[in-house]
């Protein structure tokens, strides 16, 4: 990565862009009044659909490709210098982007289009997979249009202050993302005393002890002493022995959470955790962010023309970014931001969301509060008397999980631990790929090498379609495991190339992005089974974005699908994780090849619906507590987010209220630094169709073998292939032949 030639680059292609743009314009503008664009005389001949879209989706890829290859390299390669010239060049970018979006010309050439469609021969125009496409790219565009400010006079008081928040929210949501990083690397605790670390599984240890060395190395270079440095990278890691680094990246977090006996180191690493980028942490990396500025003067290096800091405390940036949402969607004359949201999305109103929400409650807050009373009840049969009723009148949040697994433990007889040598990660991704292979007749091929990646544990994929003698047909790369010093966490898949006609692209490109377990010493990475479930998850959203048959740039994969429905594949996904065939196809023991033992597979699909409950009341909460915070909360109220926090888990987690300190929504990326802002319950509403679209497969056999492969053939050809281009209702009932029902969710969840 080569951060400097990022302001060069960007200015270059901001430049041809603009001039672009111009003219096409003039050249929309001369159609529209009825002039021949080439001379200055009349013509009658209509705008054509290659005039607008294609030119446009030529013009803006080279920004585009840029851009989305920068955003990529902030979140797994994020370097001082990289996110120093991303923050400068993201105005330019955003600003860029206003200028397509609120394009008046622009609106009303794909008006024209729209209008002309409607009153030709509505049957001719929808009878191809090629028209839809195009008429739903037009419609999306200029719905689109309509929620970045088009309607708003040019130079009103009403769009220069719409256009202040969009540059504003571009700050934001990179600090607030910046902000999360910072917190989760800054935090570190170190154990030496083994009874703290009794019973914990070795796997754990090993990563705990390495991140110990690797925090000495750190300190000897931050240090400047070589030779403490040179001593740290050559000590030998003893996993039994210790000491142990405890960090806040997902695998350590997880482990110290379901494993870590001591309350005390978890409560410290929960409130660790809770705590990140908040008023509890925001003072100390303030003033490390003023050493490390003010070290760099001292060194004479060249800064930036200085501007008023955001911060490093989330709570602010949450409150401005909600005052600025209620803001923006009322300049545009809704409500509030959930109405915005929500005028893109399948859901058609925050109360369409509710009920779906509360029909799930009603079954799965009864079975958390069971299960919860088990958990407690092993804690106080077991625990000692720390966790006898008159010194613990209720488990808090730091032992939930830890006891939650001691009682997945007991009742199933089967340990995490024990089930990790048999998820390697080449022997998972063999399995992945050979049901992609049985269920899609798509061969993945390994092309490791053959490009250049970012990071010497990123790996390349190419997939090749059997059905068309092994035509090369898409690649990705996956990036798999964790690295807390310089990738932001979480698990997400993102595009580099798009399937395009206009732009010649025929091979999408797509990336994929783990936090898993690292290898540690010489053994690989050992997944656990969610780690395994991830991996399955985002190789559904990149299978939608790779398989894509649409060609239209703008509806093409995963492009223009409503986001209440994007996580229908990857979810869809997760199901074969309980597939006999597939999970004994990489099942095997790292080091003697032996299956998984019966037994253990039998109690992995038991365990499916272990804590289904406590897990789908903890989405639920989420989901709504987004909705809230987007429809009824006011934030210039005297109820704080905090407050609204805790009255929502009231009513969807009312056995685990939050405690004092509890800064969850400081570090609640998906909402104030992803796309989900009133849209988090899109995991719900798309499990309805992702659990009704395994359905298909239960009904015909999963060891129907032929009915297995047609079926598959059948959700390749609607759910995967037709992308964006159809709405997502007709594709699932083009695939399942009617609406989705939430029956095979409870089902699958325990709940019915």
């Amino acid at each position: 990565t080569h951060p400097p030639q990022l302001p060069p680059a960007m200015t270059s292609i901001l430049s041809q862009l603009d001039a672009s743009f111009a003219s096409l314009e003039s050249s929309l503008s001369a159609k529209l009044a009825g002039r021949d664009p080439s001379s200055s005389s009349s013509s009658s001949s209509p705008i054509s659909y290659d005039e607008v879209l294609p030119a446009l989706e030529k013009m803006q890829h080279p920004l585009g490709y840029a851009w989305s290859i920068a955003s990529h390299l902030n979140g797994v390669k994020n370097t001082d210098e990289l996110r120093k010239e991303y923050e400068a060049n993201q105005p330019k970018v955003v600003q860029a982007s206003m200028k397509f979006g609120q394009s008046k010309v622009l609106y009303d050439a794909l008006s024209s289009l729209r209008t002309s469609w409607e009153t030709a021969d509505e049957e001719a125009a929808t009878s191809s997979f090629l028209a839809a496409q195009r008429r739903r790219a037009v419609s999306n565009t200029l719905r689109s249009m309509t929620l970045q400010g088009v309607g708003l006079p040019v130079g009103s008081p009403e769009q220069v202050r719409f256009n202040e928040i969009k540059l504003r929210f571009a700050e934001l949501s990179t600090a607030f993302s910046n902000n999360v990083l910072d917190a989760t690397k800054a935090f570190g605790l170190t154990a030496t005393d083994p009874s703290d670390v009794e019973g914990v599984p070795e796997s754990a240890l090993a990563m705990w002890a390495e991140a110990h060395r690797r925090f000495l190395v750190k300190e000897a270079e931050t240090e400047g002493d070589e030779e403490k440095k040179t001593e740290a990278e050559g000590m030998e890691v003893d996993a039994a022995k210790g000491p142990w680094r405890i960090t806040l990246d997902g695998p350590s977090y997880i482990a110290a959470m379901q494993h870590m006996p001591n309350r005390d180191v978890r409560k410290k690493v929960y409130l660790g955790y809770l705590t990140r980028a908040s008023e509890f942490t925001a003072s100390e990396a303030e003033a490390k962010a003023e050493a490390e500025a003010e070290a760099a003067d001292n060194k004479g290096e060249e800064t930036k023309e200085e501007k008023a800091p955001i911060g490093k405390n989330n709570v602010l940036i949450i409150e401005e970014i909600l005052k600025l949402r209620k803001e923006m969607a009322g300049l545009l004359g809704f409500d509030n931001y959930a109405e915005m949201s929500l005028a893109s999305k399948m859901a058609p109103d925050v109360a369409s969301v509710t009920n779906l929400s509360n029909l799930i409650l009603e079954k799965a807050l009864p079975a958390a509060q069971r299960e919860l009373a088990a958990a407690t009840d092993l804690a106080r049969a077991t625990g000692g008397p720390e966790y006898s009723e008159s010194n613990l009148p209720k488990l808090m949040p730091w032992d939930t999980s830890f006891w939650v697994e001691r009682l997945k433990e007991k009742t199933f007889d089967l340990k995490e631990e024990e089930l990790r040598p048999y998820f390697a990660l080449d022997a998972v991704l063999k399995g992945m790929f050979g049901l992609i292979e049985r269920i899609f007749d798509v061969e993945v091929r390994d092309a490791t090498g053959t490009v250049e990646v970012w990071h010497p544990d990123v790996r390349f994929f190419t997939l090749h379609d059997e059905s068309d003698e092994g035509k090369h047909i898409a690649s990705f790369y996956l990036d798999p495991y964790s690295r807390p010093a310089d990738k932001r966490g979480g698990a997400w898949m993102a595009d580099c190339l798009g399937k395009s006609e206009a732009l010649g692209f025929d091979v999408p490109v797509a990336y994929l992005t783990c936090n898993g377990s690292p290898p540690v010493g010489d053994k690989p990475s050992l997944m656990t089974f969610r780690e395994v479930e991830t991996l399955f998850h985002e190789t559904g959203h990149g299978l939608q974005h790779m398989l894509t048959r649409a060609t239209v740039g703008d509806v093409s994969g995963i492009n223009g699908v409503e986001w209440d429905a994007v996580e229908l594949p990857s979810q869809f996904m997760e199901n074969w994780c309980y597939d006999k065939p597939t999970v004994y196809g990489f099942a095997k023991h790292y080091q003697t090849g032996e299956p998984l033992p019966e037994e253990m597979f039998e109690k992995l699909k038991e365990q499916k619906t272990f804590g289904a409950g406590m897990m789908a009341c903890r989405q639920l909460l989420f989901g709504m507590m987004d909705m809230e915070l987007h429809s009824n909360f006011d934030p210039n109220g005297e109820e704080t987010i905090f407050d609204l926090q805790r009255r929502m888990a009231e009513i969807y987690t009312p056995y685990a209220l939050p405690v004092e300190e509890d800064r969850f929504l400081c570090g609640f990326s998906h909402i104030f630094a992803g796309g989900y802002a009133a849209g988090y319950y899109s995991y719900k509403w798309a499990e309805v169709m992702s659990a009704d679209a395994f359905g298909a497969f239960e009904e015909v056999g999963l060891d129907n073998e032929e009915g297995v492969k047609e079926v598959g053939k059948k959700f390749r050809e609607t759910v995967l292939a037709l992308g964006g281009g159809v709405a997502p209702m007709d594709v699932f009932k083009s695939f399942r032949g009617r609406e989705p029902s939430p029956e095979a969710l409870l089902r699958h969840n325990g709940l019915a």
